[in-house]
Formats: C-alpha cells, structure tokens, sequence
C-alpha cells in the first residue's frame, strides 16, 4: 500500500490515502512541469505500478473528487476514465444515484421517490432545493457533481484503516439462504486475507443484504477476541445471519465488513485475558495458507463454505481485486 502510495507521490506532493487500497491525488497543474498531459500523467503511475508491483489499478481523473471516484467505477478492472466540464453530464446521466459517493442507500431512496434516479438528475436542481431536502453534506456533493471543487485532498498519511468491505451483486434475485450464505462466506475470506495482509484485526463485523427493490438491511457484531481468521468471523455470520434474513424476500447482493481495525499490538490479549487457543491455531493455520497463496496464486486454498460461489463465480466478484487511483 506504501509502496503504491509512494509511486504516486513521485508525480503528486498532494496525496490522500483514502484507504489501504485507494488514493486520491491532486494533479492540478502539474501538466507544464512535467511536460504531460493528465491522461499521460495517470498512464505513467499506472504503467510503474504495473511493473513495479504487480498490481493493476483503476484510475478516475476529474475536476472534483466526487467525479473521480464516479470515473473510477466506470471501468472496472484496470481502466482508466476521464471525466471533465464538457462530458459530466453526459457521464452523469448514465450514474444511478445510489452509486454516488456520499450518497447512502436510505437517501438514494428518497431521491428516487423524488424523481431523482441518475447524477445528472440530482445536478439539474438548484441548490436551495437540495438545501431544502438534505444536510449541507449533500450541497457539497452537488456542487462537485457540477464540477466545482469543494472536497479538499488531505495530504497526511494515514496509520490506520477504519473498515475493510466487500459487495456483490447477482442475477437473478434470490431468497435462498445456501446461496446467500456460500456468497457470505467468499466476503469473509477475502476481507479476512486483506486484514491479514496489513496485520489488523477487527473488533466489529456487519453482514449486508440487499433487495430486488435495492434496500440495504445490515447487522452488526461486536467479535468478543479481535480476529483476522475467517472461521471466527463465519461462525458469528451464521449465528446471526437469520437476524437479518427474511425467506419471503429476494436479494440482489451480499456484503461483508470488518470494522474498528486495530494493530496486532492492540488486537493480543493480555497476560489477564483467557486465551482463546481455537482462534489462535486458526491464526497459525492462515499464516501458512497465505504463504501458500503467495507461492501459488490467489484462492489455491478456500473454505468448503465458499466451494458453491467459486464454481459460480462471475466477473463482478472479482471487480474490486485492483486498486483505485482518484485523480483532481
């Protein structure tokens, strides 16, 4: 993640790390001094990390941050899409509101009922009819929908992750459980392997559902001893999955999030605290299966529980698998 963060700032001095895997960076006017245009600027970063790292990556360039993050998920894995003053709307009429950043599941709702269902919708009211309808959070969305920056890149480097997620949608809907959980437990090892990846351990864990009618239903759970082992997470998941399942409804997407990260130091019991030696050989065992994974390649070794969504696996799992690179 550093080293990634660190290629960037050969080309940016203002660089966010926004998270593990994601960065925004500001390039404003240093197309003169480096003799490039953006888009030969973000080929540059994406060709060294390429070679460098090993890693593809996805790059949004636009005016503001909330239209690079948009452009980031344009193309997905490994793409690169430019939005500027003269296609944004154009852009925005093909975004559904609800994948805006900024933009949570239950306001997109309300947007909808109001007829607002793409970005370029939400753009062609004014401001004192969204001040009306929302918090001054959603003016500053607004306005950097229309191109005008308000979202300030903050340069500081970041020590510690909040959260950890992983979604995916399917075709059809369905209602069936086996199904949903087989899709769960794939969340679960993937989030698990990234937290282990920066040696973080979460102390709180939420499942997520989401309908045919695109509501979001979520649970979340505290973890009683922090783990990065998949087997501790699944156990809570199935405990207390029929929490947020409802057999009479069909679902469209799963996801899975490990919250409140801490570092190893943090996350080990004390000499006072009963050690829990089942989790503890789980943390072992996952230490040589990642070593095994890095020698081999990814998902060499999974879980039983995850067998079904492998063997029904689509692209869209595996769109999250590079990084973003959010260029201004």
């Amino acid at each position: 993640s550093q080293a990634m963060f660190a290629i960037v700032r050969r080309y940016a001095d203002d660089v966010e790390e926004y998270s593990i895997d994601e960065c925004f960076a500001d390039l404003t006017g240093l197309n003169k001094p480096l003799k490039m245009t953006y888009r030969e600027i973000a080929e540059r970063i994406k060709k060294e990390v390429k070679e460098e790292l090993g890693l593809s990556v996805t790059i949004g360039l636009a005016p503001t941050k909330v239209l690079a993050k948009a452009a980031s998920k344009w193309v997905k894995p490994d793409g690169l899409t430019i939005i500027n003053r003269n296609n944004s709307e154009e852009f925005l009429s093909s975004f559904l509101i609800e994948k805006i950043w900024g933009i949570g599941p239950k306001n997109a709702e309300v947007l909808k009922k109001k007829g607002v269902l793409t970005g370029k919708d939400l753009i062609s009211k004014d401001e004192r009819w969204v001040t009306s309808t929302f918090s001054s959070n959603y003016v500053a969305i607004w306005k950097e929908l229309k191109g005008i920056p308000v979202m300030k890149v903050n340069p500081v480097h970041k020590t510690t992750y909040s959260s950890i997620q992983r979604m995916h949608t399917f075709h059809p809907a369905t209602n069936d459980a086996n199904f949903l959980l087989t899709q769960l437990s794939r969340h679960v090892e993937e989030v698990c392997a990234q937290a282990r990846k920066y040696a973080l351990f979460p102390k709180k864990m939420s499942i997520h559902l989401r309908d045919k009618a695109l509501l979001y239903t979520a649970y979340s759970v505290t973890i009683p001893t922090p783990s990065n082992s998949p087997e501790v997470i699944l156990a809570l998941l199935h405990e207390h999955f029929s929490k947020i399942y409802k057999s009479e409804v069909m679902y469209r997407a799963t996801g899975v999030t490990l919250q409140n990260l801490s570092n190893q130091n943090t996350a080990q019991t004390t000499l006072f605290d009963v050690v829990d030696s089942k989790a503890e050989k789980f943390e072992k065992l996952h230490k040589q299966l990642d070593a095994l994974e890095n020698k081999f390649g990814k998902r060499v070794i999974h879980l039983a529980s995850t067998q079904k969504a492998l063997e029904n696996s689509t692209e869209d799992f595996d769109k999250d698998d590079d990084v973003n690179l959010l260029f201004l």
